[in-house]
């Protein structure tokens, strides 16, 4: 039975601005004419944030030439062919939403299969799309869902969508996906023309799938510069056969990371060029999209309007009053930020609280994007810097109990500590942190999993030890960093909730995360060696849908005859190509990269591993695609990485293509008091510079 009113069904519907329908307890035949026409519906049919009685549904039916508000039907039934159809509603649609219909279905069962369909007022109908409900919270059965990122649809095909699409119609009903978790970069608003660059990017072709109606070019990439450009760069992803079945497929929960505003954004500033400028105007933009194009339980408090986003008027202006905890005051960034709330909570059954945060609006500015932080990163050190000086950077003034140094020291090189002044970095900001700590120790579930967009893993080398000879000795005193602008070097803030976990008791502490276009799996833990190493949970990245990994960069751009070429694509004796010897580097160290390139002996290599650099990594993949499997019982929680070969080209095959391997991670679930532990498993493939 559900456990929500009609009424308060209708007052959720309303606050996040769909069309409501009530579904009803006597199945009848459908009643509606419904001819499919799929080429009426292009973008398709999509669900999103089920919960265990009602559920979000969305399309798009552009109208053809006419600026005149329709209607659509919609139907929900219990079986493919709409003999039982549970739930009816007529949405409006019109230009002011770019056509597109968000409907909200509630009165449905727990942890059910549903379809839907949508036809016009001439009955022409979109495809039928399938969703699925949640569990009831004291449902105690195991879950299965998957979690994704990074999907660049003008450099790469989506194949991994296809494989999950095939694997899925082939498992057993027990051991189906219940829905997908994109953890942002759904869209790429940065668009090469492949006229802007004919040689194409690395060894990829680039597909002429948007051109921004207005925009603006900076160097050779295009960026949206209003809510068409936006809405333009949408539907032509959705045009992909791939994401779009799999949207039909699945509901998704859907959150964006940076992409979906701005490469370089934060707040609603925008950094191109060296330059932070004001873009409150494209911050509402890009909210209004994502509202229109993703059916997701998101507030929108600018109005109460069922068919439009009703976006606050903004203007772009300077941001230059900052709040102790970073946040700009201008009221028009305050109101842009404020014009969509992604942030929100979803429970799946007695084993799994989804809690879905948002890692861009509300940051603090990232101080190694400053000029002043050059000087302490160094050519002879590609992608890292000082992690005592990341250290000094992210506090702030908080550094050393409130005394940070004056200057900063990398080597023979001393600069003032410019963010001496500025408070601790926060990704999450005040307000959103103090509601994320607080539904983590209201949880009741087995499993508090925290859908963050961008990763929690400290990506570091041991570059000090380095044999004299090779190059230049490492200038700082002690491990490296890779400063991802992510939780990996957010330390106050990281700290902060790790202790909160610690301090609280809280077990069953899982993150899924995405961003960095690779797969990791490891320990959650405050700090690593030589401070203590305490972990309270469990993290872990999914590797990008088809977006270029930093493995696929350096086989392009580091220079051949780098002395330390041989710790990022080095090569062994008996290899005729490049190899990811940065996963090496990143779990193992220094010591072990130069024996693989002496001998090609990875067994021999991992021998040397350092022990106290990566304790909290069981697993890197730098160069990885494809997608994560979670699956939570009450007793452990798995994860298990589908690694499939670089997406140039869409697979011709029904299963997507050939997999480069499955790992497979388990967790049982620990006691307040002790440490959570992680087993690994090869089921396919050799990923042997990964483990």
């Amino acid at each position: 039975m559900s456990s929500i009113t009609r009424r308060a069904f209708l007052r959720m519907a309303a606050a996040i601005g769909a069309t409501a329908a009530w579904g009803s307890a006597f199945a009848t035949k459908s009643r509606i004419a419904w001819h499919e026409r799929r080429d009426l519906f292009p973008e398709g049919v999509a669900s999103g944030d089920p919960d265990s009685h009602s559920v979000l549904l969305w399309t798009r039916r552009p109208s053809a030439g006419q600026n005149i508000s329709q209607k659509l039907n919609v139907e929900v039934a219990e079986d493919e062919i709409f003999t039982r159809v549970v739930a009816t509603a007529t949405a409006p649609i019109s230009a002011a939403s770019d056509w597109t219909s968000r409907v909200l279905v509630g009165g449905l069962k727990p942890s059910h299969v549903y379809w839907y369909r949508f036809a016009d007022s001439a009955g022409f109908g979109s495809r039928v799309g399938r969703t699925i409900t949640a569990s009831d919270v004291d449902d105690a059965r195991p879950m299965r869902f998957v979690f994704v990122s990074c999907q660049n649809a003008n450099q790469g095909a989506q194949n991994a969508y296809r494989r999950m699409i095939f694997e899925d119609e082939r498992a057993p009903d027990a051991e189906r996906i219940g829905f997908i978790l994109h953890l942002g970069d759904f869209i790429y608003e940065i668009v090469w023309y492949p006229e802007d660059r004919p040689q194409g990017m690395y060894d990829r072709r680039l597909r002429d799938i948007v051109r921004y109606p207005h925009g603006e070019k900076i160097r050779d990439f295009h960026i949206p510069t209003t809510v068409e450009d936006y809405r333009a760069v949408y539907r032509a992803y959705l045009s992909d056969p791939d994401l779009q079945d799999a949207r039909a497929r699945w509901p998704f929960v859907n959150m964006w990371d940076n992409h979906e505003f701005s490469w370089l954004g934060w707040q609603s500033l925008q950094r191109f060029e060296g330059k932070t400028l004001p873009r409150q105007t494209r911050k509402v933009a890009a909210n209004q999209a994502f509202f229109e194009y993703q059916p997701a339980r998101i507030s929108k408090p600018s109005g109460p309007s069922l068919d439009r986003f009703d976006p606050p008027r903004v203007e772009d202006a300077s941001v230059t009053h900052f709040d102790e905890h970073g946040l700009g005051q201008e009221p028009n960034n305050l109101a842009a930020i404020g014009s969509l709330k992604g942030y929100r909570a979803l429970r799946w059954g007695r084993n799994v609280e989804l809690i879905v945060t948002d890692q861009r609006s509300y940051r603090s500015e990232e101080p190694t994007d400053q000029p002043e932080s050059k000087p302490l990163s160094s050519d002879d050190f590609p992608e890292f810097i000082s992690e005592d000086a990341m250290e000094i950077m992210d506090a702030g003034r908080t550094y050393n109990g409130g005394r940070p140094p004056a200057s900063i020291r990398f080597g023979g090189i001393e600069i003032a500590n410019f963010w001496k002044d500025r408070p601790a970095q926060t990704i999450l900001g005040a307000e959103q942190k103090a509601w994320f700590l607080e539904h983590l120790r209201a949880s009741k579930a087995t499993w508090k999993i925290w859908g963050n967009t961008t990763a929690t893993l400290d990506m570091r080398a041991d570059l000090k030890n380095i044999p004299q000879g090779i190059t230049k000795p490492w200038p700082g005193s002690d491990y490296a960093t890779s400063p991802m602008g992510d939780h990996g070097t957010a330390y106050v803030e990281r700290g902060e909730i790790y202790d909160f976990v610690r301090a609280n008791g809280i077990t069953g502490f899982a993150t899924v995360a995405g961003d960095r276009h690779s797969f990791w799996a490891g320990l959650a833990a405050k700090t690593l060696p030589p401070k203590t190493f305490v972990p309270v949970g469990i993290a872990f990245v999914t590797g990008s849908i088809s977006a270029p990994g930093i493995v696929e960069a350096l086989e392009h751009v580091f220079l051949k005859d780098h002395p330390l070429r041989s710790l990022y694509v080095g090569q062994g004796p008996d290899d005729h190509a490049p190899q990811p010897t940065i996963n090496m580097l990143l779990r193992h160290g220094v010591r072990s990269c130069l024996e693989y390139a002496r001998s090609g002996d990875i067994v021999k290599a991992r021998t040397l591993s350092n022990p106290d650099l990566s304790p909290h990594v069981s697993f890197v993949d730098m160069g990885g695609h494809g997608y994560s499997v979670v699956h939570a019982t009450s007793e452990f929680i798995e994860t298990e990485f589908v690694c499939i070969p670089r997406p140039l080209e869409r697979s011709d095959r029904p299963d997507g293509g050939a997999l480069s391997y499955r790992v497979r991670f388990r967790s049982l679930i620990w006691k307040n008091g002790e440490a959570p532990k992680l087993e690994m498993q090869i089921l396919e493939g050799e990923p042997k510079f990964s483990v």
